[in-house]
């Protein structure tokens, strides 16, 4: 386990640079918690690839680090053996579905390696939802000679931090791909609060505009849906989690 600030600066270890994504008011409540609770017991390796993605100039699109400690411990109460990753970046958390994995090649792909994880890790390049249908559609023979689909009901976690507009149509693949019991994440479901924005805030673009609108409308969706048990949480930029129950 790595201490807070070990070789790293204080910027880098407060997590400021790319890690302030939180719904948090106050800055220094949010730093207590990463230095007090995060930072300390947090693996090397995670540690390192946490550092190396402050450096990368969209290090803004990264899960921030009490969001990764969170899936740390929700992958080990569930015991989980296959989790699917949809969205990458420079890679956490194995299915990986990437449209580009120039960023991971670059600074995940060599602390994985170093970490002797590499050889878990199957990469997929390509649109989420082809990909998604792929996996949905690979077989394999059985020994009565019978094709079974391979990969349905086989994962036992889910992560999605990829394009908003199309949360739901990933939703419906992932609830055949994840297991019954098993847990689907969805990232950004508050969307830096737009999503409770008045309609004549101005301050808000128009592209946060839309993206709140379909953040909403997969909101609603979800939690209207009796497949899953929902629990929203205001972590980074909203978490949504739904534990699949049928």
């Amino acid at each position: 386990m790595a201490a807070t600030g070990a070789g790293e600066s204080k910027k880098a270890a407060a997590g400021s640079i790319a890690h302030s994504k939180t719904l948090l008011k106050s800055e220094s409540l949010y730093q207590y918690i990463l230095k007090s609770t995060v930072f300390p017991p947090e693996p090397d390796c995670l540690r390192e690839l946490r550092l190396a993605t402050a450096t990368h100039p969209m290090a803004v699109m990264a899960a921030s680090p009490d969001e990764v400690q969170l899936f740390g411990l929700l992958v080990e109460m569930l015991g989980a053996k296959n989790s699917i990753e949809v969205g990458v970046f420079t890679g956490h958390r194995i299915v990986a579905i990437d449209v580009n994995r120039e960023s991971y090649d670059q600074i995940g792909a060599p602390v994985i390696e170093k970490a002797g994880m590499a050889h878990k890790i199957d990469f997929r390049v390509g649109l989420a939802m082809p990909v998604l249908d792929q996996l949905l559609a690979e077989t394999v023979t059985t020994i009565a000679l019978a094709l079974q689909e391979e990969n349905v009901g086989r994962f036992d976690f889910a992560f999605v931090d990829a394009d908003k507009v199309n949360f739901l149509n990933y939703h419906e693949r992932l609830l055949r791909l994840v297991r019954v019991g098993g847990l689907i994440a969805y990232d950004n479901t508050l969307w830096s609060g737009t999503v409770a924005a008045p309609p004549d805030d101005e301050t808000i673009s128009e592209r946060d505009r839309t993206l709140a609108a379909a953040t909403r409308e997969f909101n609603a969706a979800i939690a209207a849906d009796r497949r899953v048990h929902v629990c929203q949480l205001a972590i980074a930029d909203g978490l949504t989690l739904c534990r699949r129950v049928a």
